[in-house]
């Protein structure tokens, strides 16, 4: 048994992984597009789910890097698909994170002189 990577291994892993990274983002792109009367929580529990899908893409990701053969002549950018899942995960975690209510805030007194 070989203990390298044949280039077809290779190539379908990282077709796998543009695959999965494409599901993510489609699903995201669906969820957002859903009526305007959805439930918030449920919009937040959903949002929850992707985040967290993410973060497993993410580990996927790592690993694959890791395992990645050198020396190619072509090389699939790891770090740029790092990169773009970050940027979404932050986006999904930002709004995850935001307030949902506007604070509160204290009536001015409008009155300086004495």
């Amino acid at each position: 048994t070989s203990t390298t990577a044949s280039p077809l291994n290779s190539t379908r892993r990282t077709w796998a992984l543009r695959a999965l990274a494409l599901t993510v983002l489609v699903s995201a792109a669906v969820m957002a597009m859903k009526p305007a009367a959805a439930d918030e929580d449920s919009e937040r529990e959903q949002l929850a789910r992707i985040s967290y899908e993410l973060q497993r893409l993410q580990s996927m990701v790592d690993e694959a890097s890791r395992r990645a053969p050198t020396g190619q002549r072509i090389s699939f950018r790891y770090e740029w698909l790092k990169r773009d899942l970050a940027l979404v995960q932050r986006g999904v975690d930002d709004h995850l994170d935001a307030p949902r209510q506007p604070r509160a805030i204290p009536p001015l007194r409008g009155e300086y002189r004495q």
